[in-house]
């Protein structure tokens, strides 16, 4: 008898329908249920979502996605309009490939030199539409995968602790339909594939105590002077960083959607704080100019300043709501959210939708503003070539947070952020991925600091050094058959830096990769092997450890990349063309030795009368001891800069190569 897990959330409105079925038969145990069948399930169009599909898709296996709602992409693809990145070397891997496609679209439609090319900044920038594009070619371009549009889930059914399928409703045709598969992705910013398995899930804040985590729990912090306020108890709740909807809007007269009345439900009593913020500054240029953050100079000390402008193409803007007045009004519109069936959860989405067109409203309209900034909010309107099928207004709520997962592994602030003297942060041996974003943290409550400088909970862009991310925190505690690559298992601190679209693609690819292998090798997700894992990413153009001093053009960077997750470097300095010293060579050599289990590697005695450096003989002679005698060679060729005299010091790049390649041929051959 297979046990199911029946919390069931209720339709949203109907839909437009995608593509079809790979597999369809009826469901003797449930009634006239249709039944899909594939080989991974990944929930939830976003971009996390696709770019797992794309990945599983490409090391062979058919995958079905499924999307809540007509179009795919989530935030990317819905007012998000520029890569939410700090540092472009630390994520690359199907992100980077996503930027690429992005940059060309905009040089073979404008041309090279154009303004639009510029705008794009490498591709990093773009229109929603554009994304919306790129994505689908992507997908297209993979024969194995299906889109079903317009799927909510509503069911789980797990036999011994794994999940079976999955039970949907088509939004369209209200049909009930199964989706079973050998491996399931929860790309779903909710979490809810992992909520109705039963997985253990975090909501809300964790309190200071729990990790020992500088900035968790209640907490007043001044985001220009980066240091904590009076008033912080540190205490934890269940309250989530606010949503918003994220913008796109125009300054083109001819592509301009003018909102001509108020939307339904306006009450500009909702907004009227934000004239207390006008006057005591709270609207005026910040402390520090950055690229990219939305800071424009006439905007400054107007209401306008209620929003964050970024340019992208064709004379169009990302616009995010500014968090930092105290008349921030989205502040508890979303604690219910993620519990929520789906009826509550279009109200959620329609509350916010008037609250943002009313925010715009009242910022063209209202009598009290001056005439001079209505008129400067006069010039940017919602485009009309955008969510055209939307009434020009972004269909993807901004869910900054909801449920995480409890995994293997809870990641905390500690782990991305640089401890005591330490010189990088936390080394996993599991890693799969950099994150790179600073720590930033909408307003979650309304209540505002003692001296009226910021609202509780806002954290803005608290810088961290890149950091390491382990596999473990995809993989749920118990439910099997299941990995998360979005709603992963962090702390709401650590979230904060995770929550990001890029990185998310990233952590995606993941788990496209490893799903392929639980069911390639019949393993079960947490029991995937994650060195071959860490292989196939590397060779996949992946970043699982960031260096300050190597880029892709250095011949060791694959070698480095994989033995800094193993601890072979304490700082973001590889330092790969400086000679490798004795004392690295004993700790890197124990390193390898563990790794590949072999007990017949030991410290060469010629180092003794040597010096402080290790000669290329001596590793080669050293390392070849790893093959049985007559096997194979170890040809110094391959892992050498340039080919030198046996007596040459080895440099520390060749030795990573040296070991990686050894490493490769012993370990997955």
């Amino acid at each position: 008898m297979k046990r199911r897990n029946f919390i069931r959330i209720s339709a949203l409105s109907t839909l437009i329908s995608g593509s079809g079925l790979t597999v369809s038969c009826m469901d003797q145990n449930s009634g006239s249920k249709i039944e899909d069948i594939t080989d991974i399930a990944v929930v939830g169009g976003t971009p996390a979502g696709i770019m797992a599909a794309i990945a599983a898709a490409r090391m062979g296996s058919n995958v079905i996605l499924t999307a809540y709602h007509s179009h795919l992409g989530g935030m990317s693809t819905s007012g998000l309009g520029k890569s939410d990145i700090e540092n472009k070397e630390a994520i690359a891997g199907l992100f980077k490939e996503f930027t690429e496609k992005v940059l060309q679209y905009y040089i073979d439609k404008y041309g090279e030199n154009s303004d639009n090319v510029k705008r794009c900044k490498e591709g990093y920038y773009y229109e929603p539409s554009v994304a919306e594009l790129v994505f689908n070619q992507m997908i297209a371009e993979e024969k194995n995968i299906k889109i079903l549009f317009n799927y909510q889930l509503e069911e789980a059914e797990l036999n011994s602790g794994k999940i079976s399928r999955l039970g949907f409703k088509d939004r369209k045709t209200g049909e009930n339909k199964f989706l079973k598969a050998e491996v399931f992705i929860d790309a779903t910013y909710e979490g809810d594939v992992f909520a109705l398995a039963g997985a253990g899930y975090r909501l809300g804040r964790e309190g200071k105590e729990e990790f020992g985590e500088k900035h968790a729990g209640h907490i007043f912090f001044d985001f220009n002077e980066k240091k904590f306020l009076e008033g912080g108890t540190g205490e934890g709740d269940d309250r989530l960083p606010a949503y918003t909807y994220r913008l796109c809007m125009t300054d083109d007269p001819e592509n301009s959607y003018v909102l001509s009345e108020p939307p339904s439900g306006y009450d500009r009593s909702k907004y009227l704080a934000y004239f207390k913020d006008l006057e005591e500054k709270r609207l005026s240029a910040p402390k520090v100019f950055k690229e990219g953050h939305g800071y424009y100079a006439d905007h400054f000390d107007t209401m306008v300043r209620v929003f964050s402008f970024t340019e992208i193409p064709n004379r169009k803007y990302d616009v995010n709501i500014n968090p930092r007045p105290l008349g921030f009004p989205f502040v508890g519109e979303n604690y219910a959210y993620p519990e929520s069936n789906w009826d509550t959860r279009e109200r959620i989405f329609q509350q916010h939708r008037e609250l943002t067109l009313g925010l715009i409203y009242f910022v063209q309209n209202d009598p009290e503003i001056p005439e001079e900034q209505r008129n400067l909010a006069m010039k940017y309107h919602l485009p009309k070539d955008e969510f055209t099928d939307n009434d020009h207004f972004p269909w993807q709520l901004y869910i900054r947070e909801a449920r995480r997962l409890k995994g293997k592994y809870t990641l905390t602030e500690n782990d991305v952020t640089l401890n005591g003297q330490a010189q990088r942060t936390t080394v996993f041996e599991d890693t799969i991925i950099t994150g790179e974003f600073p720590i930033d943290s909408f307003p979650v409550s309304k209540i505002p600091s003692k001296d009226n400088k910021v609202l509780e909970g806002y954290i803005g862009m608290y810088e961290i050094s890149p950091y390491q991310i382990p596999y473990r925190i995809l993989v749920p505690e118990k439910v099997l058959g299941l990995i998360v690559p979005v709603a992963a298992s962090t702390t709401h601190v650590a979230y904060s830096t995770v929550r990001m679209e890029p990185l998310w693609m990233g952590i995606g690819q993941v788990a496209g990769i490893a799903a392929h292998l639980s069911r390639k090798l019949q393993v079960e997700i947490k029991d995937v092997p994650v060195l071959q894992l860490q292989d196939i990413l590397i060779k996949r153009h992946q970043i699982l450890t960031y260096f300050k001093d190597i880029d892709r053009s250095d011949k060791a960077f694959d070698a480095v990349q994989f033995w800094g997750t193993k601890g072979f470097f304490d700082s973001y300095l590889a330092k790969p063309q400086e000679n490798l010293s004795i004392e690295d060579y004993k700790l890197w050599l124990g390193i390898f030795k563990d790794i590949t289990k072999n007990p017949e590697i030991i410290i060469n005695a010629e180092l003794n009368n040597h010096g402080q450096t290790v000669p290329i003989s001596v590793l080669q002679k050293t390392l070849q001891t790893v093959y049985k005698p007559g096997e194979k060679t170890l040809q110094a060729e391959s892992w050498l800069y340039e080919k030198r005299a046996p007596e040459s010091d080895v440099l520390r790049g060749e030795a990573c190569m040296a070991m990686y390649q050894l490493y490769q041929a012993t370990e997955l051959s």
